[in-house]
C-alpha cells in the first residue's frame, strides 16, 4: 500500500475508535484503490481521499416512541450522508438491535461505489435505528416510524436525499414513514423514499430485486469461464426478500438451491428449493414474524440444523444473503475443502478481509457483495424515474432493465480490474470501477 494510502487509512481508524466494521470495509477498498492515486497524483494533491472516506453529514438522533402499554421508550436514530458528488444520497434505513455508527459509516462508505456500479445518478448514504420491530404490533411500529420522520424529514428530500428499506424496514415501515413525511412536508413528494408500495408510486420487483439481480451477476460470472448457471447446486444464507429473490430467480434459471437458513439454524433441502409452494413459502416465513427457518423443516420434511450455518455443505455456489461479517475464517475453510467453485458475496461486507483472502487465494472465484447486491438500489433508482415522470413500467421492462444493469456493472469490475492488471478480480475490479466516476466528480466540484 502507497504511503499516502496507507496514511489515509492510519489517520481514519486514528480518529474513529471502536468503529470495527468502518474500519473493516476501508481497509478492504483503500488496499484497491492505491494503484489509481499511483497514476493521478493530482488526487493526493487535492485531499480526494481523505474527503472520500469522511461523511458529507451524520445526523444522530432521540426516537421517543410509546408502546401499547403506555411506557415510554427511546431509540437511537441516524442518517449517515456520506457522499453526494454524483446524485443525491441513496441508501436504505436499518432497522436492527445492532445498529451503531459504525455500521452505519461501513455501508454508507460500500454505498456510494455500489451506486456509481449502476450508472445512475445517485450518491452514497445509509441510516436506521436500534429500534427493533420484531415481536412489536402494527401501533407500536407506526408510533416508532412517525416519531423517526419527525426529525429526519428535515434532512430528506426527492433531490437531496433518497432513503429505501434494509434490514427490518419493508413495505410497512416505509408506509407509515412516507406518510409521516407527507403530513409534516404538506406535499405528495413520493420521489423521497423507494421501496413504497405500489398504491403510491412504488415499482414492481422491487421486493426481489436485490436477489434477482445477485443472480443475473452469478451468470455473468460463469459465463466468463463458459460455465452454466443451469443444474448448478447452491447454498443460500436467509430467508428474507433477498434471499427469496435469489431463490426465484435460480430456480428460474435451471440451479437448485438446497439450504437456506436463518438465526436459528439452517434446514437442507435435496431436492432444492425449488417449487412454487416452497419458495412462496419463505414469504410465509418473512410475514409471519417468528424469524424461524426451523418452520420450513418442519413443513416440507426436511433436515433441520439448529444453531449452525449451512457453509459446510457442498455446493457449486454458495451465496451469502443475511447479514454482515457472516462467514469467517472457520466457514470459508469448509467451503474451500468442499470445493465451491463461485462465492457470491450478496449480504453487505458478509465475509471478514481474512477468510476473503483465504477464498481468494484457494482459486475460487468471488465476486463482491458492492456489485452483487446493487440490483436493489438500481431498481430503487428506477422507482425515482418513475416517480418523477409520472408513470410506471411492467415487471418485464423493470427487469430487463434491472438484468441489462446487472450485466453492465459485471463487465465494467472486469474491465476495470484488467486495466489495472488485477486480471479477472472483480472485488478489486468493483472497487475501482466505482470509485473513477465519484473520484472525477469530485474533483470537477472542487475542495468542498
Amino acid at each position: 500500500m502507497s504511503n499516502y494510502v496507507q496514511n489515509v487509512l492510519a489517520d481514519l481508524i486514528a480518529k474513529n475508535p471502536g468503529e470495527p466494521e468502518f474500519h473493516q470495509a476501508a481497509t478492504e477498498i483503500l488496499e484497491s484503490l492505491e494503484v489509481i492515486f499511483d497514476k493521478h497524483p493530482e488526487y493526493e494533491k487535492a485531499g480526494l481521499l481523505e474527503r472520500f472516506v469522511e461523511p458529507e453529514r451524520t445526523v444522530m438522533f432521540r426516537v421517543p416512541w410509546v408502546d401499547d402499554n403506555g411506557k415510554v421508550h427511546v431509540n437511537k436514530g441516524y442518517r449517515v450522508q456520506f457522499n453526494s458528488a454524483i446524485g443525491p444520497y441513496k441508501g436504505g434505513f436499518r432497522f436492527h438491535p445492532t445498529v451503531n455508527l459504525s455500521i452505519l459509516k461501513f455501508l454508507g462508505l460500500e454505498q456510494i461505489l455500489k451506486n456509481s456500479l449502476t450508472g445512475l445518478p445517485i450518491g452514497g448514504g445509509k441510516g436506521g435505528s436500534d429500534f427493533d420491530p420484531s415481536g412489536k404490533s402494527d401501533g407500536e411500529i407506526m408510533r416508532f416510524c412517525q416519531s423517526f420522520m419527525s426529525e429526519l424529514y428535515r434532512h430528506i428530500g426527492p433531490n437531496v436525499d433518497v432513503p429505501a428499506g434494509d434490514i427490518g424496514v419493508g413495505a410497512r415501515e416505509i408506509g407509515y414513514l412516507f406518510g409521516q413525511y407527507k403530513r409534516l412536508r404538506g406535499a405528495f413528494e413520493n420521489g423521497v423514499l423507494t421501496g413504497k408500495g405500489l398504491s403510491y408510486g412504488g415499482s414492481l420487483i422491487r421486493p426481489e430485486a436485490t436477489g434477482f439481480g445477485a443472480v443475473y451477476f452469478a451468470q455473468k460470472v460463469l459465463e466468463h469461464y463458459g460455465d452454466s448457471i443451469e443444474g448448478k447446486t447452491v447454498v443460500i444464507s436467509g430467508f428474507g426478500n433477498v434471499a427469496w429473490g435469489a431463490v426465484k430467480k435460480a430456480t428460474e434459471l435451471g440451479a437448485k438451491v438446497i439450504a437456506i437458513s436463518g438465526p436459528d439454524g439452517y434446514i437442507y433441502d435435496e431436492n432444492g428449493v425449488s417449487t412454487d409452494e416452497k419458495i412462496n413459502y419463505m414469504l410465509e416465513m418473512r410475514a409471519s414474524g417468528r424469524n424461524r427457518v426451523q418452520d420450513y423443516a418442519e413443513k416440507f420434511g426436511v433436515p433441520f440444523y439448529a444453531k449452525e450455518k449451512p457453509w459446510g455443505l457442498k455446493a457449486d455456489i454458495m451465496m451469502p444473503c443475511a447479514t454482515q461479517n457472516e462467514v469467517g475464517m472457520a466457514e470459508a475453510e469448509k467451503m474451500v475443502a468442499n470445493g465451491v467453485k463461485y462465492y457470491i458475496e450478496v449480504s453487505n461486507m458478509p465475509t471478514s478481509n481474512e477468510a476473503l483472502k483465504y477464498i481468494i487465494d484457494s482459486g475460487v472465484t468471488v465476486a463482491p457483495s458492492k456489485a452483487v447486491n446493487a440490483g436493489g438500489v438500481a431498481v430503487s433508482a428506477l422507482e425515482m424515474s418513475q416517480n418523477s415522470m409520472r408513470m410506471s413500467w411492467s415487471s418485464e421492462e423493470v427487469d430487463a432493465k434491472l438484468k441489462t444493469i446487472m450485466v453492465n456493472i459485471h463487465d465494467n469490475a472486469a474491465a476495470a480490474a484488467e486495466e489495472f492488471g488485477y486480471g479477472y478480480d472483480l472485488v478489486k475490479g468493483a472497487n475501482i470501477a466505482g470509485f473513477k466516476k465519484v473520484a472525477e466528480a469530485m474533483m470537477a466540484q472542487g475542495i468542498i
